[in-house]
């Protein structure tokens, strides 16, 4: 397909986005988008709500309740969006995502971006032998089936600040026990990414120009990431990367603490037997361990590059998150993520 340029397109084409819509706009990730679309103050941030839903958002932000189960609303709530951003968490509905495509699409919204936050769902391996990332393709190919919009999926890894502190099932180390189960050896790297960072890459795509100027324009803009994923990262570290951040702000040894291994293969079959026995513990246990499997389909910075540079992301302070997530799970924010 030629290379299409603004300077190309009929009187009256937009070559910015001015209208995003987001749902989920208080969640985990979403909370950090909105903050960092209304830092940038490029565009007019609206944040789709269900009915009765009680979330305060911040200044700045228009809100629209409406039912999700209304297409006919759904669809007058996102018209005129040029965007729609949509986080959810793992437990939503199965069909609640394919409803705001399919409103987005009879809005003539030309830009989705699915409730891709994570894994290279682009990897088929990781989709094969990971069922959540799996189910995801279905709504990248509803997007282009309907034929009115585009999608881009963020491929950030998992969030660090969560993971780390999340647990034994998660990256392996329990704080408040001072534990740490190594995957192998741990030494197998991947790339993630805190939630500060996947704001500023989400609010800093849509801050791009939809088309180059012209053929002497060689600025990125969004339509490089046109039906494909965008590639960010905060860090690129190992368990033992890991360990070495935690003891240095916990200021402990590693004799402080009881470290056992684990063979990958062994323990993502074991995450399987417990989430096909109804654990949901068993899924977490399988979807992070597959990101250590030493094929590197959990370090994308490697297989795949970074998009950091051309979306002017920071870098970031390891140790700061690493101090950060302590906290979190010492004070037991982070007993109930990902359950």
């Amino acid at each position: 397909m030629a290379q299409e340029y603004a300077v190309s397109q009929p009187q009256g084409f937009k070559n910015q986005i001015e209208n995003v819509a987001i749902v989920g706009a208080a969640g985990y990730s979403g909370k950090y988008i909105v903050e960092e679309l209304l830092r940038n103050g490029k565009q007019k941030v609206t944040a789709i709500t269900r009915e009765g839903g009680t979330s305060q958002m911040p200044d700045g932000v228009q809100v629209k309740k409406v039912s999700y189960d209304d297409h006919e609303a759904l669809t007058e709530a996102l018209r005129g969006q040029d965007a729609l951003i949509i986080t959810m968490g793992v437990q939503a509905p199965p069909d609640q995502q394919t409803k705001l495509i399919e409103a987005a699409a009879a809005a003539n919204v030309p830009w989705v971006f699915p409730n891709e936050f994570g894994n290279d769902n682009a990897n088929e391996a990781l989709r094969r032998d990971v069922f959540i990332n799996d189910v995801k393709t279905q709504y990248r190919d509803l997007i282009e089936k309907l034929g009115k919009s585009a999608w881009v999926g963020i491929c950030c890894g998992f969030w660090y600040e969560f993971s780390l502190g999340g647990g034994l099932d998660t990256y392996g180390f329990d704080m408040k026990n001072r534990t740490l189960t190594l995957f192998d050896d741990g030494t197998q790297a991947l790339s993630t990414s805190t939630l500060p960072q996947v704001g500023r890459a989400v609010a800093n795509l849509v801050g791009l120009k939809i088309l180059r100027d012209d053929e002497n324009d060689k600025s990125p803009c969004l339509s490089d990431f046109k039906n494909k994923f965008a590639y960010v990262a905060s860090f690129v570290v190992s368990q033992k990367d890991m360990l070495e951040s935690v003891l240095r702000v916990t200021k402990t040894e590693a004799k402080d603490w009881k470290i056992t291994s684990e063979p990958t293969a062994q323990r993502f079959q074991r995450g399987n037997e417990l989430f096909q026995k109804g654990d949901f513990s068993g899924m977490r246990i399988s979807l992070y361990t597959r990101n250590f499997y030493p094929d590197q389909s959990g370090n994308f910075a490697v297989t795949r590059g970074l998009d950091n540079d051309k979306l002017g992301l920071p870098k970031e302070d390891l140790d700061e998150f690493t101090q950060l997530s302590v906290r979190l799970a010492m004070d037991g924010t982070l007993e109930r993520y990902g359950k």
